[in-house]
């Protein structure tokens, strides 16, 4: 259990469960045509900042950053699960999106107006669940899997400050 949680591990499995993330969006995007809204889009953008630290942090001369590579993987994680929140909210009408989400909430003066303000609505909009499991949408579970995944990084990263973080290279 102890290996699990050390920074060269982490290194490899953070990486490793984000570009599966990331792969499930575009699967489900791309295959199932599960049309992304904006708040979908930019909880993607998170999967890819933490998996470039942390194959940043494997490089020769990042490894003496590597736990603090990892402890920000984790803040951008904990990010992601913070819009994905966000994002369920809107879905379960909690609270309103904003305009990227759902269109401009204005009335239009004119049917030019109308015209460009039904034009500018994005197709997929953000309060709709497009797929859910269990009653659970795609965001519901990022929650989680950002959340834990931090939670993850973080602690990865915190033990390699205690523990040292080297890789033995064979000659």
């Amino acid at each position: 259990m102890q290996r699990l949680f050390a920074a060269k591990t982490a290194l490899f499995l953070v990486p490793l469960a984000s570009l599966a993330a990331l792969a499930l969006a575009f699967i489900g995007q791309y295959e199932f045509e599960l049309q992304p809204c904006v708040l979908c889009i930019y909880q993607r953008w998170p999967f890819a900042i933490a998996a470039a630290l942390c194959l940043m942090a494997l490089t020769t001369s990042a490894r003496p950053w590597a736990p603090w590579l990892l402890l920000l993987s984790a803040l951008v994680l904990a990010v992601n699960a913070g819009i994905a929140v966000y994002h369920v909210g809107v879905e379960q009408h909690w609270w309103v999106g904003s305009d990227a989400c759902v269109g401009k909430t204005g009335t239009a003066q004119t049917l030019a107006d109308l015209r460009a303000q039904i034009m500018a609505t994005p197709i997929t909009r953000c309060d709709e669940v497009v797929f859910s499991l269990f009653g659970i949408s795609m965001a519901g579970y990022n929650v989680v899997f950002s959340a834990g995944l931090a939670w993850y990084a973080g602690l990865a990263g915190k033990t390699g400050f205690g523990v040292g973080f080297r890789i033995k290279h064979r000659q």
